[in-house]
């Protein structure tokens, strides 16, 4: 059975830690730090023994900032791991495993894109600008690791469409990134709120194959950035 790692919060001083509730403590001697980025090797060190998990919220988010475990652990750990990975079996298994992920990317993205462009709905009329646009949006969307809402599994696939292109619109075809919003609480919600509302709005000209001048902000978005084929 794996032993429970404890959660801490960085200290103010360097190898020093916060317990739940304000004890501060600092990392004992024999003890090293593992930084993130190898999932298998701070999973393997969480179960081998004791370890502290290190995290840090910074308003809504938090961040992960590696583990603290004895230092001879994390090292046997690694020498362990290091064995594994050198076989002609696990290499094998890896290039297979990159190949899988690769296919289901495309796979994704190809799926993502067809969404976009359902949620769109523009008229016949504008049907290059459609194309233009859901492509700009998966593009920026669905990279692994991007952290957009593309990549949440929470919500189907439609509404994950709708929200990036929302987005993807409020960035680039308002002066959203420019504002000075008042550091009051829900009042960017409320800003993001209506700035979608306008966003709707002005899709529902190209859906409905209305005259759209060519001042109009999403011609001039897309005329701003590089064309990319998916």
């Amino acid at each position: 059975m794996a032993s429970k790692s404890i959660i801490v919060s960085p200290g103010i001083r360097e190898r020093t830690v916060v317990f739940d509730g304000g004890r501060i403590e600092e990392v004992p001697d024999d003890w090293a730090h593992l930084p993130p980025g190898d999932a298998t090797w701070t999973r393997r060190v969480k179960a081998a023994g004791p370890s502290w998990t290190v995290q840090e919220k910074r308003g809504r988010k938090t961040f992960g900032r590696g583990i603290y475990a004895p230092a001879a652990t994390i090292k046997q750990v690694k020498d362990d791991l290091d064995a594994e990975r050198s076989t002609e079996k696990y290499q094998k298994q890896r290039a297979a495993q990159v190949r899988r992920r690769e296919q289901q990317q495309t796979e994704y993205v190809e799926d993502f894109h067809g969404a976009v462009v359902t949620f769109l709905r523009f008229h016949e009329r504008y049907r290059e600008i459609a194309r233009q646009l859901a492509t700009q949006v998966t593009v920026h969307a669905t990279p692994v690791g991007s952290g957009t809402v593309a990549r949440t599994k929470r919500i189907p696939i439609e509404e994950r469409a709708e929200s990036a292109v929302i987005a993807w619109l409020r960035h680039q075809t308002t002066g959203y990134d420019q504002m000075s919003i008042p550091r009051v609480r829900g009042k960017r919600r409320e800003v993001r709120r209506m700035l979608a509302e306008r966003s709707r709005a002005l899709l529902k000209k190209y859906r409905d194959g209305l005259d759209v001048p060519s001042s109009c902000p999403l011609r001039q978005a897309l005329n701003q950035v590089r064309p990319t084929v998916l």
